[in-house]
């Protein structure tokens, strides 16, 4: 079985995620970050697509994958992911955002796996827009292992 995880991250809390989803999955899994090489998702049994959460929306490159291969994508096994500090309901509504009704209807899983902002890798105006909107003065984590390990059993059983 050949699984996909492609993803696009900003700051690596994305790329992070994916790393412990791969680890979670059977069957030979294939890492593709989407903003740096270009995959040919055709031969892949399974594939799985994530991406981060910023001012509400997901990454332009994930869009554009998802709109592109729309009809492959219906064809597969898949799963959706995002990363994002927005949990419960508010989180739910985010994903919703990102991928399309027609994609998550025939996801075999889907899911937040929660975020982690190092105020140290972004630029000044970044990091003065995130403090003042999230009211983060110091790095934050709450990457939601459990959700990871439940979404690979979900992509395992599918």
């Amino acid at each position: 079985m050949k699984v996909l995880v492609l993803y696009a991250t900003k700051h690596g809390a994305t790329e992070n995620c994916a790393k412990l989803l791969a680890e979670a999955l059977e069957g030979n899994v294939a890492l593709c970050n989407i903003k740096k090489e270009k995959v040919d998702a055709t031969s892949y049994d399974k594939i799985i697509i994530g991406g981060s959460i910023y001012a509400g929306s997901i990454q332009k490159e994930i869009k554009n994958f998802c709109a592109v291969n729309e009809e492959l994508l219906k064809g597969k096994k898949t799963g959706y992911f995002i990363c994002g500090m927005t949990e419960g309901e508010k989180g739910k509504d985010q994903l919703k955002a990102a991928f399309s009704s027609e994609l998550l209807n025939n996801a075999s899983a889907m899911d937040n796996f929660g975020a982690e902002v190092i105020l140290s890798k972004m630029g000044f105006f970044e990091r003065t827009i995130i403090k003042k909107v999230a009211k983060l003065e110091k790095d934050y984590s709450n990457i939601l292992k459990e959700n990871i390990k439940e979404f690979a059993k979900a992509m395992n059983e599918a």
